[in-house]
């Protein structure tokens, strides 16, 4: 099977200088801690810094959830999107270290699992279409599970996130509970997500009440959904509930408007793979050890936490 070796990917900015210039990103999908505002991550790391500490490397293989892999797999390419606000996955200053929620998850379950893992860059909309073509073995993104996805896509969950809103602190906006008060309103979110598709399937809401349609403005680059509400090209950005809570908590300026809907999140995979049992084994043992709640806390999620993980779970409705 694989044995992958790490190349290095492009130089993105860092998050500091993204910072500095005002320009925002924001990860696609992640969920809450345990105040509803702020981040352990940003209370230890610093009001600019992504949190480097090390809560992976003590994790150690596990020969029962190990039997659970296919005869022969010793090693996995993931894709994994890159470029977004923490808890998502970014690189530091030096452009090679890959950092983020996501990855914490991945090396912890293969070091539970005993196999290597090579993480390649794509565009978030890209991952999920690339796992049934065979590119990639596993997608990770903060992917959240719903119906649609289903379809075509094997889960294991291992957070629980959602959909949420951020606004400018000038905004009217309080709280949005219904998307008919959207209408009329510049909403900016990533391409692809399940944000863009929440936003399309119910744009019906506000002509048939008469009023002006809400504008869905995607855009493939997270920085561009924050720029795009700085310079007030946008109203309000739809996105995951923990990266509005990191930029807000970051960003002068800004508020988290609400929790919109709740999703489990995990590792996607083709439908039908044999190497679900196995991961879901992986996440339950890193639940159990505490490893789990290690990589919560470094990121400021510790509100995402689930009891256990599951396949394929329903789309939550709530």
């Amino acid at each position: 099977m694989r044995t992958p070796s790490r190349t290095p990917s492009r130089l993105l900015a860092s998050f500091a200088l993204i910072t500095s210039a005002t320009v925002l990103v924001t990860a696609c999908g992640s969920g809450s801690d345990d105040s509803g505002s702020g981040s352990t991550a940003q209370a230890a790391a610093g009001p600019d810094a992504i949190p480097t500490t090390d809560v992976v490397s003590t994790v150690r293989k596990d020969e029962a959830a190990a039997k659970l892999l296919p005869s022969g797999v010793t090693g996995l390419t993931v894709g994994t999107s890159v470029g977004s606000t923490p808890p998502g996955t970014s690189y530091l200053e030096d452009g090679k270290t890959l950092v983020g929620q996501d990855v914490d998850f991945t090396r912890a379950v293969a070091k539970v699992l005993g196999v290597d893992v090579k993480q390649e860059q794509a565009s978030f909309e890209a991952i999920l279409p690339a796992l049934d073509s065979g590119k990639y073995d596993v997608g990770v993104s903060n992917f959240g599970v719903t119906t649609e996805r289903l379809k075509t896509i094997d889960f294991v969950t291992y957070i629980n996130d959602g959909q949420g809103f951020a606004t400018r602190k000038d905004s009217k906006l309080a709280k949005v509970t219904d998307l008919a008060q959207l209408c009329g309103l510049n909403v900016a979110t990533g391409a692809g997500t399940t944000f863009e598709a929440t936003l399309e399937k119910n744009a019906h809401l506000c002509t048939d009440a008469g009023k002006k349609a809400y504008k869905v403005q995607t855009y493939s680059e997270s920085s561009a959904v924050w720029s795009s509400l700085q310079q007030g090209r946008s109203d309000v950005v739809m996105s995951t509930i923990n990266g509005l809570r990191y930029a807000v908590a970051h960003q002068d300026g800004l508020k988290f408007l609400n929790e919109f809907h709740r999703l489990d999140v995990g590792f996607a995979f083709k439908k039908g793979t044999k190497l679900a049992p196995a991961f879901q084994a992986a996440v339950d043992k890193l639940i159990a050890d505490g490893t789990y709640a290690k990589i919560l806390k470094k990121w400021g999620t510790t509100g995402s936490a689930i009891a256990k993980s599951q396949i394929s779970p329903p789309e939550l409705k709530n």
